[in-house]
């Protein structure tokens, strides 16, 4: 069997765990852990950096029947941590799995807050943007930091468009003479220079989280209902995106956790909410005042954070940063500039809603200059409306073109981490 021990969080170690330590004719974990830990003099010691040589050592020993390894790691090693390697190279069965206190608990135990509605995210080895995102969605999140991704990129990244936030640094957690845990802001936490660090909680501390019995732990399982009614937005002269049109642009959108979209003419807000519904950042482009006023407050109406920027696209397109999918609506003799801008900056996908047939064709050009493959429906819906004598009519909406590019997904090369 293989050992693996949780610590490094403060919990001192159970007799059985000083028991496996003692025995150990192989000890591997980072220097911190190994510098801490009673070491028998006579066991092998590996120190771990890059996982290949650490695990080649394990195979080595445990070729030996005789040979007893410990596997030391933080806080609780199937939680982000090193079980999930160890059981694809050796197998669940080798494991001997003996968890610490996670350092999330740990965090959130040291500012006395609960955390079975936090979101958390792993930036460790991973790229920074999602747990960014994350962090603007969502009101708790707690990030696992690692190298170039740490309080002070992270904190670089939300001091612009989420400067509200609040950053709990937690470093060196369960050290009794290093152990620090420090509430700032963003910008306050981009200018210091961090070491250490074991995770950082961000909270929107504006959005409280609905006290109540709980049976599912995380922020929440997604919206209960999508394309809501247009009586749940406030907007002007009926100036939105019809919910049958909504449907479906939302289902090639494809929002979700992680994820940066842009909403662009987005009047009263109502795609770029229901995305954040779904826990994807989002930032709304409105060139009127009065509407950025509406989408702000529907946002806060629905408990979702939007970013709401006053200005007219392409023009402020490059001050954001990189969307995974666009929604752009309504039209206008800029549209096809729009839709290029867009589909230069967009990971994933472009979708576009808009009534006049005569710019259908400039639109799928601007999607296919871009190299995405263009697709698209004309809807035509017409809804029940009641008519006197208790009877029913259909009452026909304006038809509404929707059009949407995807860009294509390369095939893995050979030889490639999947």
């Amino acid at each position: 069997m293989i050992t693996v021990i949780g610590t490094g969080t403060g919990a001192p170690p159970s007799t059985r765990d000083a028991e496996a330590l003692d025995a150990a004719t192989l000890v591997v974990g980072a220097r911190r852990h190994l510098a801490a830990a009673r070491v028998p003099a006579a066991a092998g010691q590996v120190a771990m950096g890059p996982l290949g040589p650490a695990l080649d050592a394990i195979e080595k020993a445990r070729a030996d029947g005789a040979a007893r390894v410990v596997v030391l790691a933080s806080g609780d090693p199937g939680f982000f941590g090193i079980v999930r390697v160890l059981a694809e190279r050796f197998g669940a069965d080798a494991l001997d799995v003996r968890p610490g206190a996670a350092s999330v608990a740990v965090a959130f135990a040291r500012i006395g807050l609960p955390w079975d509605d936090a979101v958390v995210v792993s930036a460790h080895g991973r790229d920074l943007r999602t747990a960014v995102n994350v962090c603007r969605a969502y009101p708790k999140t707690a990030v696992l930091t690692g190298p170039g991704a740490g309080p002070a990129e992270l904190g670089a990244e939300l001091a612009y468009r989420s400067a509200d936030r609040v950053l709990v640094v937690a470093s060196a957690l369960g050290d009794p003479e290093r152990e620090r845990v420090e509430r700032l802001t963003p910008a306050q936490a981009a200018e210091r220079e961090w070491d250490a660090v074991s995770v950082v909680l961000c909270l929107d501390e504006s959005r409280s989280v609905a006290a109540g019995q709980r049976t599912v732990a995380g922020r929440h399982l997604g919206p209960s209902r999508w394309a809501l009614d247009e009586s749940a937005f406030a907007h002007r002269d009926s100036m939105i995106t019809k919910f049958e049109v909504r449907a479906l642009a939302l289902a090639r959108l494809g929002p979700r956790t992680g994820d940066l979209l842009w909403d662009i003419g987005a009047g009263s807000g109502s795609v770029a909410v229901e995305c954040a519904r779904f826990g994807a950042a989002v930032v709304a482009v409105e060139k009127t005042a009065d509407g950025v006023g509406r989408i702000r407050a529907n946002a806060l109406s629905h408990g979702v954070d939007v970013h709401a920027v006053h200005g007219s696209a392409p023009t402020v397109l490059s001050q954001l940063p990189d969307p995974d999918a666009v929604f752009i609506g309504g039209g206008g003799a800029d549209l096809p500039a729009v839709v290029a801008a867009s589909a230069r900056r967009a990971r994933r996908t472009v979708v576009v809603a808009l009534a006049a047939l005569d710019r259908v064709p400039a639109v799928r050009g601007a999607l296919t200059a871009a190299g995405f493959t263009a697709d698209g429906v004309l809807l035509n819906s017409a809804r029940l409306a009641p008519l006197p004598g208790d009877v029913t009519r259909l009452a026909a909406a304006n038809p509404v073109f929707l059009l949407w590019g995807d860009r294509p997904v390369q095939a893995p090369t050979e030889g490639a981490v999947q």
